[in-house]
């Protein structure tokens, strides 16, 4: 039996089974939404935006958004749409820019826009892609939106530029990876539950633990996308592994293996890291296996996942409280699945 399954689950509120179909009629408004505003954009480059809209992928900081601010089966909120748009264009010109940094061939099983067209052209789409979400945010009859985008753009580019800047550095500790993840992922999570919740007109408190809960879950899902990095499936995640090594990124599962391996290995790893030594991507994943990392790196996900779900423990029985919570047990399920991929490696 895995570490995982031996975890003990909080639970949901709400069944798995059906949440995705609550969602369908939102996730379709939003996305018809996405696909009009690349008429927003200058002719030259509708089709690079088009193609950087219509990906698919998770929509999980939309979803946030919607189930922060649930009200009812039936209703979609313009107002969630709209600022949903304005998240998932964040999000997506952050990957633009990310696929460049990590060198990625591979996002979301496609192409990256750099393979295609080159880091010149991507680096110029993102900016643009930023601009845009900026400008829709402007469109709401309250400053508090484009306040809290504003802060929540800067910080996430904040985050990036710590993490390239330390590329190559080989002695990252816990905290600095914890405080560029917090910046970088948990920032928008945050922004998209807090916004969700006070665009849906609900109490201060409530406002207020639902940015927690995306913060809290914001770091969970930074810290499963770096395990997925290393001991994920390319053909089930969609995009191109073992790149945090290869780039010289120091992730929380290579800052343990560092950590925890005998001296010698440890000096390679470092190496290894700072560009010195070829990246041997299937030798390290060997010793993340025997060393118990994977293990403790899915307990720190488990934890954070714990912490989220606290924040809503005096809001639970209100249908956007159950949804969040549960929504938060799919990264838990996720992250007993990759257990059972990685393990076979």
């Amino acid at each position: 039996m895995s570490h995982a399954s031996q975890t003990t689950s909080p639970g949901e509120t709400q069944p798995l089974s059906g949440l995705f179909q609550l969602l369908e009629p939102h996730l379709a408004q939003l996305d018809a939404f996405l696909l009009a505003e690349v008429n927003s954009f200058e002719e030259e480059i509708q089709d690079y935006v088009r193609y950087c809209m219509n990906t698919g992928g998770k929509r999980i900081r939309p979803s946030l958004i919607f189930f922060s601010g649930w009200n009812g089966d039936e209703t979609v909120d313009p107002k969630l749409v709209k600022l949903a748009a304005v998240i998932e264009t964040i999000h997506l010109a952050t990957l633009v820019h990310d696929d460049i940094m990590d060198e990625a061939d591979i996002r979301r099983s496609r192409p990256t826009v750099a393979k295609l067209h080159g880091n010149a052209t991507a680096v110029l789409l993102g900016d643009a892609l930023f601009s845009h979400a900026v400008f829709l945010a402007t469109q709401f009859p309250t400053s508090e939106v484009s306040e809290k985008v504003a802060i929540a753009m800067r910080n996430v580019c904040t985050g990036e530029i710590l993490q390239t800047m330390q590329r190559g550095d080989p002695d990252i500790d816990l905290p600095t990876y914890r405080r560029v993840i917090d910046l970088k992922t948990a920032e928008l999570f945050q922004v998209a539950c807090f916004l969700g919740a006070r665009l849906a007109g609900r109490e201060p408190e409530y406002v207020e633990a639902a940015g927690a809960f995306g913060r809290h879950l914001g770091i969970a899902y930074q810290i499963y996308d770096d395990l997925t990095d290393l001991v994920g499936s390319e053909e089930k995640i969609g995009k191109t592994l073992g790149t945090d090594i290869a780039t010289g990124k120091a992730t929380l599962p290579l800052i343990l293996l560092r950590d925890r391996l005998p001296p010698e290995e440890a000096a390679q790893l470092r190496e290894t890291l700072a560009g010195k030594r070829d990246a041997q991507v299937d030798r390290w994943l060997d010793f993340l296996d025997s060393t118990g990392v994977i293990d403790e790196v899915r307990e720190a996900i488990f934890q954070e996942i714990r912490s989220a779900r606290a924040t809503l423990e005096p809001f639970l029985g209100n249908p956007d409280a159950d949804l969040l919570n549960t929504i938060s047990q799919l990264l838990w399920n996720q992250v007993d699945t990759l257990q059972s991929d990685g393990a076979s490696h």
